[in-house]
């Protein structure tokens, strides 16, 4: 029997889809993002294991909840793509329960994306970077696989939330903005597009893990100057 490695749950989530949700933060992930700020969930091993049987009975226990605010439940992580068969069971049972699904996403898993699109309503999708040079340098892998996701998105119709993360001299600029404008117009389906000021909030995690924060000395964005980019867009 196929079972998930969990980092943790969220029973009341309200920036992660519509209404309140519970946000599963499913272990591994491909991608080192220079600012990620759950380097916990990077390992494939989890101290919480569970079948798809038994989170779904956990997530249907909220449902009085998030039911009447138009809310379900978000797999995040990690993401959720790196545990595909465990991913497409939960997915599975939700439906079968009338539970609104949203998957947050950069789209870089092992594939069978479309089959798993089929019992998505909503991607929250990560946009690191649009240049090839510039997603691997913020990334630390190539752009293709999320690309791929990305097309198999548009082919099943599954309706997307586009969300970048503004970082200071890297993702701020209108140029880029402007870009990010032109390559959301080259996708379907998009009813949201959130820009998401960098901040500080995960450095200890790094230091309490011994890893090397990579963006040593960015400050955090500022969330006006965010909201003008936004405009801008």
């Amino acid at each position: 029997m196929v079972r998930g490695k969990i980092h943790s749950i969220e029973s009341m989530g309200l920036v992660d889809g519509p209404g309140i949700r519970v946000v599963v933060f499913m272990q591994g992930c491909a991608l080192r993002c220079k600012y990620c700020h759950n380097p916990d969930t990077w390992s494939g091993e989890g101290e919480l294991e569970m079948t798809p049987e038994e989170l779904v009975n956990k997530v249907s226990r909220f449902r009085s909840y998030f039911e009447r605010s138009g809310g379900g439940i978000t797999l995040s992580g990690g993401d959720p793509l790196r545990q595909p068969e465990f991913l497409l069971e939960v997915l599975k049972l939700c439906k079968e329960k009338n539970i609104h699904t949203t998957l947050d996403t950069s789209g870089v898993g092992f594939g069978n994306y479309e089959e798993i699109l089929k019992y998505v309503d909503l991607v929250l999708f990560d946009v690191k970077h649009l240049t090839k040079e510039g997603y691997k340098d913020l990334a630390g892998i190539d752009i293709d696989e999320s690309l791929k996701f990305l097309e198999a998105c548009k082919k099943s119709g599954t309706k997307l939330w586009i969300r970048q993360v503004v970082v200071p001299g890297v993702t701020d600029s209108e140029e880029y903005i402007t870009a990010l404008g032109d390559f959301i117009r080259t996708l379907e389906n998009v009813e949201k597009v959130e820009l998401l000021p960098y901040h500080l909030l995960g450095i200890s995690k790094y230091e309490t893990m011994g890893i090397k924060y990579r963006l040593e000395g960015v400050p955090a964005m500022d969330k006006e100057k965010c909201k003008e980019l936004y405009k801008f867009l």
